[in-house]
């Protein structure tokens, strides 16, 4: 990952000395001076005055470290004096105690609890402390170099076997027969059988094809990132839902998640009273969690750990899957920090950005969630698990459906290169103001969602009203007739290809699905939650309903989409809008697609 630094810092952290340029004198040979107190000096000359000047620079510097020095060590100050000497040697001893201290806690937790609490996640833990710390001190290089001998040594290899017209047909073939082994090869458990299963993998096969089919330009589909994202879906899925592993590690971070609940009810119950956090009210529940949250997650912005992490993601996506940097960067960066959030990592190219990136841009935003709502969603009852691997499979299935619906047509500006610039406006002095910066961050995002959630409630009721009014004169009251209703039957053909049982729950999950795309998330979300039209929903039509809305993908995220964009490149408004319906669109199918691959491996939905 590159970072843009002006030469001048590069020079500063090189150590090299900036050079000092004379305005160079013309010389005359032939020119004799008879008075030497008024002679123009001659170069060789100025060559000895600008050597002494520097001599006498280097002096005065040196006199003057002295003189320092010898203040320091008056003052008290030989301990500062010899910390500056040794620092290299106080980095490595504390990064020593860090690490032993580490290894012992490892070592306990695996003779001590190893059986109770397990022993994937504590290792994957120390693993990833004694990487860090190891490569503080060596290039990381000395692992990388071999990895890349081995794959260039072994796929391109086999690949370059294959005609090149045959090798894209040669991958599809690969992805559908992992998907087929790893949908079917498990058994059948309550109402997962084979033949939903089927349901769900011809689901699949039509979303495809549907993108296929209206796509802006099939001869331009690059259809290594189409096979490359789906395969990579398909694997987070499969390491998620059916292995032992996989389950243990997204369980550990779910439930670490759910934890903030309980820290920031510790800040509610400081403000209120003890009895007032266990209130079940979305105000007191959510609305804490979420500004907590964000200012948590403005230190590790600023300690730039969230940078680093978007980063590694980010070069993954962009090797795999050769789409341009600033896609990677957005799209890897969107399940964790949102919609808006991420857009600001790329500022200096939004301007610079195809018509192909900006999709993909926006369809990136709309395929997930952000990490603040998730806290809320998982604060009213939602599953935590679904959600996050929901959010990491959407990252390679974004990418492959934007660039099946609107493929690269021109040369774009950070092809071939990963870049996150640093951002140095309202940059925070310290943790301390990042963090209160956070709170006041975390204030207006709740302010936000309260009001929109408010807004929109109240419209729906105001439609719904309206729409009941008039079903009566046409003896609709059997169910009313609501606009859930309504885009319920839309959306019914959706639940069938996910998969949803045919027992009853095909309506209500359309229902659901529809509530989603014209209100927003949160309100079908609270709807599976607490509304007991949905309570006798089955453990499988609950799991794929649960993955079909996680995204932003919905009418008032469109119109948040497009603001965002136009104030960072007024000059590229018309293209944005221009997209934005085909982006929220793509970003809804991809969402989908998600749900359909759960339905594919789920085995046991109540987990």
């Amino acid at each position: 990952m590159e970072v843009l630094k002006s030469s001048t810092d590069q020079r500063r952290e090189s150590g090299e000395t900036p050079s000092i340029r004379a305005k160079a004198s013309t010389f005359d040979p032939d020119h004799h001076c008879h008075d030497p107190h008024n002679c123009p000096p001659t170069e060789k000359d100025e060559k000895g005055m600008l050597a002494k000047e520097l001599e006498d620079a280097a002096a005065s510097s040196d006199r003057k470290a002295e003189t320092t020095g010898s203040d320091d060590l008056e003052g008290g100050n030989r301990f500062k004096g010899w910390c500056r000497r040794h620092r290299s040697h106080i980095h490595i001893a504390i990064q020593l105690v860090i690490w032993l201290l580490f290894t012992g806690w490892w070592i306990a937790g695996l003779i001590l609890r190893r059986k109770d609490l397990g022993w994937v996640v504590p290792f994957l833990v120390y693993l990833c402390l004694t990487l860090r710390l190891v490569f503080f001190h060596i290039p990381i290089s000395i692992l990388t170099r071999p990895m890349r001998w081995v794959w260039r040594n072994t796929a391109p290899r086999f690949v370059s076997l294959i005609p090149e017209r045959f090798q894209t047909l040669a991958g599809a073939a690969l992805v559908v027969s992992v998907i087929l082994i790893g949908a079917f090869a498990s058994p059948e458990s309550a109402d997962n059988t084979r033949e939903n299963r089927a349901v769900s993998l011809f689901g699949l096969v039509v979303l495809i094809a549907g993108l296929w089919i209206t796509s802006k330009d099939r001869k331009k589909i690059v259809w290594r990132t189409v096979i490359v994202g789906m395969l990579v879906q398909f694997i987070m899925a499969l390491f998620v839902l059916r292995t032992g592993v996989g389950y243990d590690i997204f369980n550990f971070i779910s439930s670490r998640a759910t934890d903030l609940l309980g820290f920031a009810r510790k800040g509610t119950q400081f403000l209120t009273d003890e009895k007032v956090p266990t209130i079940p009210w979305f105000l007191i529940t959510v609305l804490p969690a979420i500004i907590f949250f964000v200012s948590l997650v403005q230190i590790l912005y600023y300690i730039h750990f969230i940078q680093w992490f978007i980063g590694k993601f980010a070069v993954f996506f962009f090797w795999s899957m050769r789409v341009s940097g600033a896609e990677a960067v957005v799209a890897a960066a969107s399940p964790f920090i949102g919609q808006g959030e991420s857009v600001m990592l790329i500022r200096p190219f939004i301007n610079y950005l195809t018509m192909a990136e900006i999709h993909q841009v926006m369809c990136s935003g709309f395929a997930t969630i952000a990490g603040s709502v998730f806290v809320a969603y998982v604060a009213i009852g939602v599953n935590p698990q679904a959600l996050i691997s929901s959010c990491v499979m959407s990252i390679p299935a974004s990418l492959a459906v934007s660039k099946m619906r609107y493929p690269e047509q021109e040369e774009t500006l950070t092809a071939g290169r990963v870049v996150i610039p640093e951002d140095e406006s309202d940059k925070p002095v310290n943790a301390l103001q990042a963090f209160a910066a956070g709170a006041w961050l975390g204030l207006k995002i709740a302010a936000m969602i309260t009001a929109t959630l408010l807004c929109i409630i109240s419209l729906i009721g105001l439609i719904n009203g309206l729409l009941t009014w008039w079903g009566r004169y046409l003896n609709i009251n059997d169910p009313p007739l609501t606009i859930e209703l309504i885009v319920g039957y839309i959306c019914y053909p959706i639940a069938f290809l996910l998969g949803v049982p045919r027992n009853g729950d095909l309506l209500k999950v359309a229902k659901l699905i529809g509530t989603k795309l014209i209100a927003n998330e949160f309100v079908a979300y609270k709807a599976l939650q607490e509304d007991p039209e949905y309570a006798s929903l089955s453990p499988r039509s609950r799991l794929i309903a649960t993955y079909a809305l996680c995204g932003f993908a919905n009418i008032g995220s469109l119109g948040n989409q497009i603001g965002v964009l136009a104030q960072l490149a007024p000059g590229r408004t018309a293209d944005v809008t221009r997209v934005a319906v085909s982006a929220m669109i793509t970003g809804a199918l991809s969402t989908l697609s998600s749900a359909s691959i759960a339905g594919l491996l789920i085995t046991d939905e109540r987990t």
